[in-house]
C-alpha cells in the first residue's frame, strides 16, 4: 500500500490517508488487509479505530484506491455513520473470535508408545 496523501485533522482527532494499492497478479485486497496496512502506515494506530472508505478498483486494472480514517479515540470515531461502524465492528469481532479459538484449542496429546508387556 502506498500512501498518496496524509492529512492531520486535529478538529476531528483523526489522520486521513489517501492510498493506492497496486496488486498485480493478486486479487483485490480485502477490507481487513486494507485496515491492517493503514494501521501499519500510521505508527501507534489502533486497528479498532481505523475506518476504510471510498475504495475503488477500476475494471481491468490491478490498482485499488481509497481513504483510511485513523481516529485517536473511540469518542472521536463516533461521528462515523452507523453502517460504517457496523461494517468494521464485524471485522474486529471475527478477529477476536479467531484469537479466542486459537487460544482455547487444546494441545493434542502425544501418542503413547507400546509398553514392554503389551502384546499385539
Amino acid at each position: 500500500m502506498e500512501v498518496i496523501e496524509r492529512k492531520e485533522n486535529a478538529v476531528l482527532d483523526r489522520v486521513e490517508l489517501t492510498f493506492q494499492w497496486n496488486h498485480s497478479g493478486e486479487s483485490t485486497p480485502s477490507l481487513s488487509e486494507m485496515v491492517d496496512a493503514a494501521a501499519k502506515a500510521e505508527p501507534g494506530a489502533d486497528k479498532k479505530l481505523v475506518f476504510v472508505k471510498n475504495v475503488n478498483t477500476r475494471f481491468g486494472m490491478s490498482r485499488t484506491s481509497g481513504m483510511a480514517l485513523i481516529y485517536g479515540a473511540a469518542e472521536s470515531a463516533s461521528i462515523e455513520p452507523n453502517y460504517v461502524i457496523e461494517r468494521h465492528k464485524s471485522l474486529n469481532e471475527t478477529e477476536s473470535k479467531e484469537k479466542k479459538a486459537v487460544e482455547s484449542e487444546p494441545e493434542e496429546p502425544e501418542p503413547e508408545e507400546a509398553g514392554e508387556g503389551d502384546e499385539a
